[in-house]
């Protein structure tokens, strides 16, 4: 028996025949040849070319494959690796943005309404928290301090006293442009708690915050961050000398890149110093801020989308939204004479549509854009923080039933805790990837193989030995298993 008619068949990616891994493979050795070149000779930060040398392998079977086999007819197909990245790999955050967006929805956030608060930062103050996470929590602890006070004098102002609110923060550092705009978009409890009740918690929502009240946030946000800069000596002397820069102590070549990427300017090359080419720019426009959007000397903030209570596909697309990787592998192309076109997602306001890099100017974006290990790049604040006494009450809240003191169903509270890319495929897609081509049967792991002289072993009995510049498409049998929904599909939300 064959796949059932109408069925959806899983199409695998071809990695190593992609734009973004042949330009990778193509120009790296240049790339960091030219970095250490420009800046004081010691080249890029080691993490910096391990992200690049470990995207190569990512989806390449030549460094190691899963065996999978139909249980019924004994298909069998082969399933690389991925490289884990943190930084660029669509894939890899891809399946990161999927796995954590299910978490979240599942056993974090509480069925009450979701507030979207985006916080955009001066150029500046952009370059100093691309290196300095400490900084970057700190002016995150400030931000939250204003958000919440909001729900806070408003719970007041309702006869709630003692109320509490709570929220997540992904701190993003990417702009739609491939620039380096670190920036916190914030997924807020749309409203507060209160333990007044006996026995269990009430949540009591919000009214819409009006363009004033956002407009006062911002004003408090930005005199608060001003007075963090000056106590930490993060601003300018009056003799025109500035404070220490620990980027560029720590490689200059970075921190020229990080600097051209903040200001969308090109760090490397012949290039070097102008604007990132343009296509389809129109001089002259203007945009408009919005409602509930809020813009002073260079911070802005936006709070305009909202996800009423029992929403759960559109919170967790929201979650998918804000968790999103910075590449979309499907909007990259390559020119006749070998530069990368990148087309955006959403025309720009001055018309702009795509942007025009040469290889090595494209690599030096990546470069800005990949984060330092060992960061955490998801921050809990409020009700939802690790240490606050009333998390686990209110990750369990389910309505009238905790408020009466009922436990919640433990049997409803038991999601996976580590996803397997096949669930994570079947919820974002309703697509079964363990389901055979052939003949509709279940594909098993049968065993992993990683011995390089056994890997290259069972790709030459295969034929699967092929030039890494090879035009041709990889043969059926090669595939892999994506752990997750590719950033296209995934569409930002507006107020309803």
């Amino acid at each position: 028996m064959g796949v059932p008619v109408g069925q959806r068949v899983y199409q695998p990616r071809d990695a190593e025949h992609g734009v973004l891994h042949a330009v990778i493979r193509a120009h790296l050795d240049d790339f960091l040849r030219e970095a250490a070149q420009r800046g004081d000779g010691s080249g890029l930060p080691d993490f910096i070319e391990r992200e690049f040398r470990q995207f190569l392998t990512c989806g390449v079977l030549a460094h190691g494959f899963a065996r999978v086999r139909c249980e019924s007819c004994a298909l069998e197909r082969l399933v690389p690796f991925s490289c884990k990245g943190r930084g660029f790999c669509p894939s890899c955050g891809g399946r990161r943005m999927t796995e954590r967006a299910a978490h979240l929805v599942d056993e974090v956030l509480p069925p009450v309404p979701v507030r979207q608060w985006v916080l955009t930062l001066p150029y500046r103050l952009r370059y100093l928290l691309a290196w300095d996470h400490g900084l970057s929590r700190a002016v995150l602890r400030v931000y939250m301090r204003a958000l919440h006070e909001l729900y806070r004098r408003g719970a007041r102002a309702q006869g709630i006293p003692g109320g509490r609110t709570g929220s997540l923060t992904v701190l993003q550092r990417f702009g739609s442009g491939l620039n380096l705009n670190v920036h916190f978009h914030t997924l807020a409890l749309d409203g507060v708690f209160s333990g007044s009740r006996p026995g269990g918690l009430q949540f009591h929502p919000a009214p819409p915050p009006s363009d004033e009240e956002v407009g006062r946030v911002l004003a408090r946000i930005r005199h608060r961050v001003q007075r963090l800069l000056a106590r930490r000596a993060l601003v300018g002397n009056e003799d025109g000398g500035g404070p220490p820069d620990p980027l560029a102590e720590a490689s200059l070549g970075l921190a020229r890149m990080v600097s051209a990427s903040v200001q969308g300017r090109i760090a490397l090359g012949p290039r070097a110093g102008t604007p990132v080419r343009r296509i389809g720019q129109a001089p002259g426009m203007v945009r408009s801020r919005g409602p509930r959007q809020a813009h002073l000397e260079g911070f802005d903030l936006h709070a305009n989308v909202r996800v009423p209570a029992h929403d759960r596909a559109r919170r967790e697309q929201l979650c998918r939204y804000v968790l999103r990787p910075p590449i979309a592998k499907d909007r990259l192309r390559l020119t006749d004479d070998g530069r990368v076109l990148v087309e955006l997602k959403t025309p720009w306001a001055d018309g702009t549509t795509h942007l025009v890099f040469e290889p090595l100017e494209f690599l030096e974006k990546l470069a800005a854009l990949t984060p330092r290990p060992g960061i955490n790049l998801v921050i809990y604040h409020g009700v939802l923080a690790p240490h606050s006494r009333w998390r686990a009450r209110v990750v369990a809240y389910r309505g009238g039933a905790e408020c009466a003191g009922v436990a919640p169903d433990k049997a409803a509270a038991g999601p996976p805790r580590h996803w397997t890319w096949a669930a994570l495929m079947r919820r974002a897609f309703d697509l079964d990837v363990l389901a055979c081509p052939r003949c509709g049967g279940r594909l098993r792991l049968i065993a992993t193989v990683e011995e390089p002289g056994v890997v290259r072993k069972i790709l030459a009995h295969l034929g699967l030995l092929f030039p890494p510049d090879s035009p041709g498409p990889a043969p059926p049998g090669s595939e892999e298993l994506p752990g997750a929904a590719p950033p296209d599909a995934v569409e930002p939300l507006r107020e309803a």
